[in-house]
């Protein structure tokens, strides 16, 4: 049986604003996080297309969604279950043994994509440029050799930039000793990755389609770090996303990326490429930045990438003249088609009887 032509009934997973969240400053959600999900709520009812319902509650979420039996889940936990990052991939999984459909990424591609080092190896293998990079053992941290300075240092694992401060940019031996002695003390546990810093040009280019069907590039956005106060190193740091009174929330911009025709093209290219090795599904979105050389290198590969109205992905959007809410009723048709498209061929490879 085929699914209906879109989606009609739908169920928005998110965080839990209730809940301690590590991605959040001092742990828990600020009236700027709230607004967010409010400017979400707000968007869908504006579509005036979708019998939705929002649940941020972690517990008893998959019991309300049995209840509502929506057509499709649209994902935006990111948070992962409980608020706990390694628990992301546990409502994607969830999800699918309740055979309910859902917009994002499946658990493979969270557990790739989660693994900072393992998406780089894939990108070098693709013939992607990358940075030089050492991987530490959790173990080996607090002595672990820099080759390289100037050098970023940073978690292997984490999302919202969690383990990256003002202090994460690392130009000798010593300050490379106090940060990976914080980061040990921070994040005990947690393997590190030490980076070439790359002095040049950030881009983001996020992406809302699957390779199968429609897949469009969203116009490229470049960093802007010129209004940062000295001392503060140009690199999108924790403070930038959790503190509104850190210059790296109030001075950082965003601005159509600066780049020829060509270049974007062949980053869209090494995007797509990456969006299928690492099976991500609907949308997405890549880091670059821009090594001494000239040479545009990949940073990270982040499956369901922030989705509130101050986000990347949605300033993105508005740079290819969408509104908020079109942004997110175009994410909702994609994964619909896909789903549709999946029935098509589960269909057509069931015996006939």
């Amino acid at each position: 049986m085929l699914p209906k032509k879109s989606a009609e009934r739908i169920a928005i997973i998110t965080g839990d604003p209730s809940l301690p969240d590590p991605t959040k400053q001092d742990q828990r959600y600020s009236a700027e996080d709230l607004a967010v999900h409010a400017a979400m709520r707000d968007a869908f009812a504006s579509l005036d297309r979708f019998e939705f319902t929002v649940i941020e509650q972690h517990a008893g979420m998959f019991d309300k969604l049995r209840e509502f039996a929506p057509d499709l889940v649209v994902n935006f936990c990111d948070t992962g279950l409980f608020n706990n990052p390694n628990f992301e991939i546990h409502v994607a999984t969830q999800l699918e043994m309740m055979r309910l459909p859902y917009t994002g990424a499946p658990p493979r591609a969270m557990t790739l994509c989660y693994d900072k080092q393992i998406v780089r190896l894939l990108a070098e293998a693709l013939g992607v440029d990358v940075p030089m990079e050492r991987f530490v053992p959790a173990a080996s941290v607090r002595d672990a050799h820099v080759p390289v300075f100037p050098a970023l240092i940073k978690p292997n694992t984490a999302d919202g930039s969690v383990g990256i401060t003002k202090n994460a940019l690392v130009q000798d031996k010593y300050e490379a000793r106090d940060y990976l002695a914080w980061l040990a003390s921070e994040l005990p546990g947690r393997d590190v990755l030490i980076q070439e810093y790359l002095p040049g040009t950030e881009y983001g280019l996020g992406i809302i389609g699957n390779p199968e069907g429609e897949f469009t590039p969203l116009p490229m956005l470049e960093v802007d770090f010129s209004a940062l106060p000295d001392g503060f190193a140009p690199i999108l740091s924790f403070e930038s996303k959790t503190d509104p009174d850190s210059p790296y929330w109030t001075d950082i911009r965003f601005q159509p990326a600066a780049l020829p025709e060509k270049t974007q093209q062949e980053l869209a290219d090494q995007c797509r490429a990456l969006f299928s090795r690492l099976s991500l599904r609907d949308y997405g979105r890549f880091d670059f930045r821009t090594a001494a050389d000239g040479s545009i290198k990949l940073m990270e590969v982040n499956p369901n990438p922030a989705w509130g109205n101050d986000a990347k992905l949605a300033i993105m959007a508005s740079l290819a003249g969408w509104s908020y809410a079109t942004m997110l009723e175009q994410l909702v048709a994609t994964a619909w088609a896909r789903i549709t498209r999946e029935a098509v061929e589960r269909g057509r490879r069931s015996p006939v009887r």
